[in-house]
């Protein structure tokens, strides 16, 4: 029988499709991200172009994450249903339909996905990460460490094991897709966050 419920993936996979960096730099500044420093089309890619472009990309990424799982909600779905739903949006952004499947890395929409889930486990992460970020200057550092810690917080928040389960597979993509950043920071030559910029 049909149920309502497998629409929940494919609302949050193009939710998560939709790339607000590309869009804003498209129409904002007439330029393509995609050629621009790492390429990606991330908030920390925008924000070296724009501060304040990159900001509203940190927000929107974020927005469209919280907003699929609250869509999950919406129809009906469970908790495990509202976690696929977050891991369906990371996909989206890690893999746009939109721009040939090249997008981001997923950080700030899983932020938001996941903080419609556990508010607590988000907020552990987060501090994770500003603490590396402050120390390192690192933002992949930052966000891969912040990745880990999200999963092993759901777990001892004790949330469902379909929300921990899809909530591991959602994190290891974010980890996944910063394979080049893991690369340069063995290397020592990944470049470090500059809080400053022009626009």
């Amino acid at each position: 029988m049909y149920k309502i419920e497998y629409l929940i993936p494919v609302i949050a996979y193009l939710l998560g499709s939709i790339p607000f960096g590309h869009i804003l730099v498209k129409f904002i500044k007439r330029e393509d991200i995609r050629a621009q420093g790492s390429g990606n089309i991330g908030a920390t890619n925008v924000y070296r172009k724009s501060r304040w472009v990159g900001v509203l990309t940190l927000i929107l990424d974020a927005g469209k994450g919280y907003a699929a799982v609250l869509a999950a909600a919406w129809l009906g779905g469970d908790s495990g249903w509202q976690a696929v739903a977050a891991f369906a949006t990371v996909a989206g952004h890690t893999f746009p339909i939109w721009l040939g499947f090249k997008g981001g890395k997923g950080v700030a929409t899983g932020c938001g996905a996941f903080l419609r889930i556990s508010p607590a486990a988000v907020g552990a992460a987060l501090a994770v990460f500003v603490i590396v970020l402050i120390l390192t200057n690192y933002v992949s550092l930052g966000s891969i460490l912040a990745a880990i810690v999200c999963p092993a917080a759901i777990y001892l928040f004790h949330q469902p094991a379909a929300v921990l389960i899809w909530v591991i597979m959602g994190s290891l993509l974010i980890v996944v897709r910063h394979h080049n950043n893991i690369q340069r920071l063995c290397s020592g030559i990944e470049p470090k966050f500059k809080f400053s910029n022009r626009g």
